[in-house]
């Protein structure tokens, strides 16, 4: 290990938190992140949900490669037709519902949120957003406005004005989404707050609400996205359909890459009066969308989404039975697992790190970790990284 790349990591490298990984990385490849000192750790996190076809899928780099020999950028987004862009957009289109056949190409999850914030307020001309306590959409400034967490807000405010939050999964408060409602903004399954997954009815009353007010129903499936769920999109598994869908993380097979995507109709709107309602100057940037094009691909021909739920299964089997578990909240390898206190899950992620398996904590959700593999894993690789969270397990419940 460098004790120089250490040194300027911590001294000129701003960091998130006081406790970083700090692994200091030499390569990745599928399920394995290899260190400097030739550790190999299994990645269960899969970067926080980025990696949903592991580390370097081939057909990922083989597209990158592919268009590295072609053009890097050319110009901001919306001025030239790059092919890479149309590509991308077929694909998704095809494996879209009808209105949402429009795609606006971003940089980030969080920028993909600020845009859709800004279309529901201009396509309806209302003010007023609704939001979700516990919910998470991103860290700049909108994103955070409508996020549910109050302790990473409060250093931050003044933030966004008109900003309302109710109860997930709580039928009776759809009733503050009014007239005045511009835009509700929801995660399909509560993500930081611990993989919470609403019921179906509460689902479609919230798309039945937000149709009878008119105000745009936005889904947030940044983390939920791509397979992660066992469905391309965790709005497949409740029978409805958004007004606009924003996605990135798991979009361009580890590639730095978002969209908001909804109808023609509505999007048009970002285009006239003022005219440039929207630019991002990377947003859809060729190598980016080759990576996405190749990563939807492979995810919709290779049976990963139909195989997701089952390799899900398989993990909540194997970690049900201890009794310092308290409680796996999963949808397809979407998993929060709780324990007794916050000291026991700090304790248990760092112990199955130092053993070579990556899984991580969650923001919101102290007494719970989160587990979120690479699609592509295989059950004898499920089978050793849960022997080796049982055995921590074990280890720190009999302390």
């Amino acid at each position: 290990m460098d004790k120089d790349n250490r040194r300027v990591f911590f001294e000129h490298q701003a960091q998130t938190s006081p406790y970083p990984l700090a692994i200091e990385v030499d390569r990745a490849e599928g399920l394995y992140i290899y260190g400097s000192d030739g550790k190999r750790y299994m990645d269960l996190i899969s970067g926080i949900s980025v990696n949903n076809l592991g580390h370097r899928h081939p057909k990922v780099v083989e597209a990158i490669k592919e268009q590295l020999d072609k053009y890097l950028f050319v110009m901001v987004y919306g001025e030239m037709i790059q092919k890479p862009q149309i590509e991308l957009t077929k694909r998704l289109v095809d494996n879209l519902p009808d209105g949402l056949d429009c795609t606006y190409y971003v940089n980030s999850g969080t920028e993909a949120n600020e845009a859709a914030i800004k279309l529901a307020k201009r396509f309806t001309g209302r003010k007023e957003i609704v939001s979700f306590n516990r919910s998470y959409h991103g860290n700049t400034q909108g994103s955070l406005s409508v996020s549910g967490n109050e302790m990473k807000k409060r250093a931050f405010r003044p933030l966004l004005p008109g900003v309302h939050f109710i109860d997930f999964n709580v039928e009776e408060q759809l009733q503050h989404i009014t007239e005045k409602t511009a835009g509700v903004i929801v995660e399909p399954i509560q993500g930081d707050a611990g993989v919470r997954v609403p019921d179906v009815e509460y689902m479609q009353a919230l798309r039945r609400r937000c149709t009878e007010v008119g105000a745009v129903l936005i889904f947030d499936e940044i983390q939920t996205g791509f397979g992660r769920t066992g469905k391309l999109f965790a709005f497949e598994h409740f029978g409805v359909v958004p007004d606009v869908l924003t996605i990135a993380k798991g979009m361009a097979g580890g590639m730095a890459m978002g969209a908001f995507i909804s109808s023609q109709e509505k999007m048009k709107c970002l285009s006239e009066n003022p005219i440039l309602g929207h630019i991002t100057t990377f947003g859809g940037h060729p190598v980016c969308c080759a990576a996405a094009n190749a990563t939807l691909k492979v995810m919709t021909e290779d049976g990963l989404l139909e195989q997701a739920e089952k390799k899900g299964q398989l993990f909540e089997e194997l970690l049900s039975g201890h009794s310092a578990i308290k409680e796996i909240r999963r949808k397809g390898l979407m998993f929060a697992i709780d324990m007794e206190s916050f000291e026991m899950v700090n304790e248990v992620v760092t112990r199955c790190i130092s053993k070579g398996v990556i899984t991580y904590w969650f923001l919101s959700t102290p007494h719970a970790f989160r587990i979120a593999p690479p699609l592509v894993i295989t059950e004898e690789e499920i089978r050793e990284a849960c022997r080796v969270i049982l055995e921590t397990v074990e280890e720190v419940a009999g302390k």
